[in-house]
């Protein structure tokens, strides 16, 4: 059974920094992709950050210079290190999982999704 946890949200100031973890179990091998997406109050979730099984990454481009993504293979887990946070950041973070080699920002190609984590970045 895979299962995807993501855990590391919580509150903080603007500027502060905040790392997301997202656990992945119940796979054999790390032929999978991990996608962050950020899921504000009322909006859609969005697609910002992602690794592919060989080390490629996406960055939106509104974060591409705070936030970088990151994967240790033998502990099954990505990371998502965020930097000089704003408000807007605020929101739940999902981690996605999906069975394939390159990335992708369509929610609905994702196969397994983690429960999310909270991100609240006051002013």
């Amino acid at each position: 059974q895979v299962q995807v946890v993501e855990s590391g949200g919580g509150s903080v100031q603007r500027g502060g920094s905040l790392r997301l973890s997202c656990v992945v179990s119940g796979l054999s091998a790390a032929n999978y992709a991990i996608g962050w997406f950020q899921q504000a109050p009322g909006k859609e979730r969005e697609y910002i950050a992602a690794i592919s099984n060989d080390g490629g990454t996406f960055h939106k481009d509104s974060v591409r210079d705070r936030f970088t993504i990151s994967r240790d293979t033998a502990k099954s887990t990505v990371y998502l290190q965020m930097n000089s946070l704003e408000p807007e950041d605020t929101g739940t973070y999902y981690c996605g999982l999906y069975l394939g080699p390159w990335l992708t920002q369509r929610v609905s190609a994702y196969d397994f999704w983690g429960q999310g984590t909270q991100v609240t970045v006051s002013s």
